[in-house]
C-alpha cells in the first residue's frame, strides 16, 4: 500500500533531497508543499500551495496525506511558527498523519563530549539553537512524530557544508586549524538523512522517537579540512594560524557575509565566503552525536567519510 506525504519546505536543500528520495520509494508518494508552486523544478509531482506558518492553510494542503516531513528552514520565528502551525493542523485532522520533524544538533547547545538522545537540550547557541529546541517542544506532544537530529549535513548540492568549505580550502583560507579545528564535525551525508526519514515514514514503532545522525566515525575538523582539501587537490593544506583566524572570524567575517547578501539580492558572482565566529565555535567544540540509536532502530547504513568526501569533491569540482 503506498503513502502519500507532503514535504513542507520542499524547495530547499533538504526538502529537495526528500523529495527525490521518496519518489525512487515503493511505498511513498511525495507531494511538494511550497509557497510558490511555479517556482519548483519537479514538474511531475504534485505540488501544494501552502504558507508554512498559518495553520489554515496547512490544514489545508495536508488533506488526505498519511505522512508529512518537515524541512521547514529560516529564521527563528519561522521555524517556531511553521512547526506551531503544522501541528495545530495535523492534531485536527480526521486521521492523524504521521510527521518527520526535521531538527538539528544545534538544540544540544554547548554541550560537550558525547551526546545521546537523552542528552539535556541547553539551545544557547543563539536564536537559531533556541528555536530549533522551542519547535521541538512544540512538536513532542503530538503523538506521530518521529524528530531527527542531524550534524551537519554534507554532500553535493550543499551550500553549507559542501560548496563554502570547498571554496575556503580552495582559496587556501583553511586548512589545519590546530587546537582551534580539534572539535568533532559530526558529518552525515545528505542520502542518510533522506534514508532517516524514509525509514521513519515507513516504522510505526518510531512514533514519538528522537534519532541523533551523523557518521559513525569520531571525525575531528582538522581531519575533514585536510582529508577535503586532498580531495580536492588543494594541497597542499595551510596551516591556519590563530592570528589568522582572529582576522578571519571578527574583521573580515562582518562586511564579506554584508557583500555575500548584497549580491544574492543583486543576482551578482558571490564573495569569498565568510567565516564567522559562530563557526569557529563550532569547529573547537568537543561535541560527538551517538547515533548508534538510528542505527539499531531504523536500519541507518551511514556512508564513511572517505565516500562522502570523494564524493563531494567530484561533484563540487564538476560544478563548480
Amino acid at each position: 500500500m503506498t503513502q502519500s506525504v507532503l514535504v513542507l519546505g520542499a524547495n530547499g536543500f533538504i526538502g529537495r533531497a526528500v523529495v527525490a528520495g521518496l519518489a525512487q520509494s515503493e511505498s511513498l508518494v511525495p507531494i511538494l508543499g511550497v509557497r510558490n508552486p511555479s517556482g519548483s523544478s519537479t514538474q511531475t509531482l504534485e505540488k501544494r500551495t501552502v504558507d508554512a506558518t498559518d495553520a489554515q492553510s496547512v490544514a489545508a494542503a495536508i488533506s488526505g496525506v498519511d505522512g508529512i516531513v518537515n524541512c521547514v528552514a529560516g529564521d527563528a520565528q519561522t521555524i517556531v511558527n511553521s512547526t506551531k502551525a503544522l501541528i495545530e493542523a495535523a492534531s485536527s485532522a480526521n486521521i492523524a498523519p504521521r510527521i518527520v520533524q526535521l531538527s538539528t544538533m544545534s538544540v544540544y547547545g554547548s554541550s560537550i563530549g558525547v551526546v545521546d538522545e537523552a542528552s539535556p537540550l541547553r539551545g544557547d547557541l543563539g536564536a537559531y539553537s533556541k528555536a530549533k529546541v522551542a519547535a521541538e517542544a512544540l512538536a513532542s506532544g503530538y503523538p506521530r512524530v518521529v524528530t531527527l537530529r542531524p550534524g551537519c549535513v554534507f554532500g553535493p548540492d550543499s551550500e553549507q557544508w559542501t560548496v563554502r568549505y570547498a571554496r575556503l580550502l580552495l582559496a587556501r583560507r583553511l586548512g589545519d586549524l590546530g587546537s582551534a579545528g580539534d572539535g568533532y564535525c559530526n558529518l552525515v551525508h545528505i542520502g542518510d538523512v533522506v534514508q532517516a526519514v524514509v525509514r521513519a515514514l515507513e516504522s510505526p514503532q518510531a512514533d514519538g522517537r528522537v534519532f541523533n545522525l551523523a557518521a559513525p566515525e569520531a571525525l575531528t575538523w582538522n581531519d575533514f579540512l585536510v582529508r577535503f582539501a586532498v580531495a580536492l587537490s588543494a594541497v597542499p593544506a595551510r596551516r591556519i594560524g590563530a592570528r589568522r583566524l582572529r582576522i578571519e572570524g571578527k574583521l573580515l567575517a562582518p562586511p564579506l557575509k554584508i557583500l555575500e547578501i548584497v549580491a544574492d539580492k543583486l543576482g551578482l558572482r558571490p564573495p569569498p565566503p565568510p567565516i564567522p565566529p559562530s563557526l569557529l565555535r563550532l569547529m573547537a567544540q568537543g561535541i560527538r552525536l551517538d547515533s548508534r540509536r538510528a542505527q539499531e532502530e531504523l536500519g541507518v547504513c551511514f556512508k564513511g567519510t572517505e565516500q562522502m568526501l570523494t564524493e563531494a569533491a567530484q561533484w563540487y569540482l564538476s560544478s563548480a
